[in-house]
C-alpha cells in the first residue's frame, strides 16, 4: 500500500464524521427554532441526545459482532436506524425552513411549531414506511438479448442476488425467505454478487445455511463485494465452500457455449482492471457469449473492450436511503441502478436485497433480479 492510498482512508473517516455530526447539528438547530426551545438545560439534553445516537451505532457498531450479546445487537439495530430516520427528519426540517421561509415573506409571524411538527410527523411516517419496505424485497423482472446467445439458454431464468447483507440484522431467516421466493421463479442458475455478509460475526456457517435450499440445476455462483474484504476474505470463503455456492475468484466456468466470467472485488489498497483479469482466464474467448459477475458498477469500457455481453454488478442499493440517490447517480452516473444496453453490451446494476446500517429503504426498493436470455 502506497503512502497516498495509506491516507485516503484516514481522511474518508474524518469527512464521513465531520458530515455525520454536523448534519445532528442541523437537526438540533432545527428542533430548538421550531419548537423554540429556549432552556439551557433542555438544549443540553437534546444536544448530547443528539451526540450519542450517532456515536452509539459507531461503537455498537463495532462491538456487537464481536461480543455476541443480544443486548447489543439490540442497540446496533436501533442506533442503526436513528441514522436512516435522522436523515429522513433532516430532509424533511430542509423542506419545513424552506416552507416557513415562504410564508414568512407574507406574514410576520408564522407558526413555526406547526411546520416543525409537521416535519417530525411525515418524517416518522416515511421512516416507518422505509422499514416495512426493507424487510419486503421485490421481485423485478427484465429481459435481455445476446445477439450470440446459444440455443441451450434461449428463454432460460437467471437470477441475481445482490448485497444481502447477511450479519447482526439480518440473518438466516431473512435469507430463508429469499431463497423461497427464489425457487418460485425456476431458475436456471443463480449468481450471487457480491456483500453477501454484512462484516465480522462468528455465524458465518449458520448464515448462510439456507443457500443449501437454493433450486438451480445448473448451480449457484458467487463473487466477493466490498464487505467481504472487510470481514476477511478467506472468513467467507470458508463459510460458502461448505455450501454448495460455486466461488469465482477471478475465474471463468463454461455452461452450454456460455462464459460465466467471476471477477473478485479487489482487496483493501489494490486495484484490477476487468479488461485485463479476463483476457488472461484460461480457455476465455473474446466472440464466445459472456456474463461478467463484478460487485462494482464501474469500468464499463473495460468489460465492452474485453468482449463481454453482460454485466451483472449492485453495491450501490440505489442510494438506498432518500436522498443518497443523487448522490450515488453523482459518484456511478447513469448506471447506478438499473438495465442499460449499449450496441452489444448490457449492464444491469441491482438495489439489492437488504441493507447496510439503517434497516431502512426509502426512494426505492430492495429486489431479487430474474434475467430471462433472448
Amino acid at each position: 500500500m502506497t503512502r497516498g492510498s495509506a491516507l485516503i482512508i484516514p481522511a474518508f473517516i474524518l469527512v464521513a464524521l465531520s458530515i455525520l455530526y454536523s448534519s445532528h447539528y442541523f437537526i438540533y438547530y432545527s428542533i430548538a427554532h421550531f419548537f423554540g426551545i429556549a432552556s439551557h438545560g433542555r438544549k443540553v439534553m437534546l444536544a448530547l441526545l443528539l451526540f450519542l445516537l450517532p456515536t452509539g451505532f459507531i461503537v455498537f457498531s463495532i462491538l456487537a459482532p464481536r461480543m455476541e450479546n443480544g443486548v447489543f445487537r439490540v442497540l446496533y439495530f436501533f442506533t442503526g436506524l436513528w441514522l436512516g430516520v435522522g436523515l429522513t427528519l433532516m430532509t424533511f426540517f430542509v423542506l419545513a425552513w424552506a416552507a416557513w421561509g415562504v410564508v414568512r415573506l407574507s406574514t410576520h409571524s408564522p407558526n413555526r411549531a406547526a411546520f416543525g411538527g409537521i416535519a417530525v410527523v411525515l418524517a416518522s411516517l416515511y421512516s416507518c414506511y422505509g422499514v416495512w419496505n426493507a424487510y419486503h424485497p421485490r421481485t423485478e423482472h427484465i429481459k435481455v438479448k445476446m445477439g450470440n446467445l446459444p440455443p441451450e439458454w434461449r428463454g432460460k431464468r437467471l437470477v441475481q442476488l445482490s448485497d444481502v447483507h447477511l450479519g447482526i440484522v439480518l440473518g438466516p431467516a431473512f435469507l430463508q425467505r429469499l431463497v423461497e421466493r427464489i425457487n418460485t421463479e425456476d431458475p436456471s442458475i443463480v449468481f450471487i454478487t457480491g456483500d453477501l455478509f454484512d462484516g465480522a460475526d462468528s455465524r458465518l456457517d449458520e448464515l448462510v445455511v439456507a443457500l443449501d435450499n437454493l433450486r438451480a440445476p445448473l448451480g449457484v455462483y458467487f463473487v466477493t463485494g466490498n464487505h467481504e474484504t472487510y470481514l476477511g476474505t478467506d472468513r467467507a470463503y470458508a463459510a460458502l465452500k461448505k455450501t454448495k455456492v460455486r466461488i469465482l475468484d477471478d475465474e471463468l466456468v463454461g455452461i452450454d457455449g456460455l462464459q460465466i466470467i467471476g471477477v473478485s472485488y479487489p482487496e483493501l489498497g489494490s486495484s484490477k482492471d476487468i479488461a485485463e483479469v479476463t483476457r488472461k482466464l484460461p480457455g476465455f474467448a473474446p466472440g464466445a457469449p459472456s456474463i461478467l459477475l463484478y460487485h462494482n458498477p464501474t469500468q464499463v469500457e473495460q468489460a465492452k473492450g474485453a468482449g463481454i455481453n453482460l454485466q451483472l454488478s449492485g453495491h450501490t442499493h440505489k442510494g438506498q436511503i432518500f436522498p443518497i440517490q443523487l448522490i450515488s447517480r453523482l459518484i456511478y452516473r447513469k448506471y447506478y441502478n438499473g438495465l442499460h444496453v449499449e450496441d452489444g453490451f448490457t449492464i444491469y446494476t441491482s438495489s439489492g436485497a437488504g441493507t447496510w446500517g439503517p434497516t431502512m429503504r426509502t426512494g426505492n426498493h430492495p429486489e431479487i433480479v430474474v434475467i430471462e436470455l433472448e
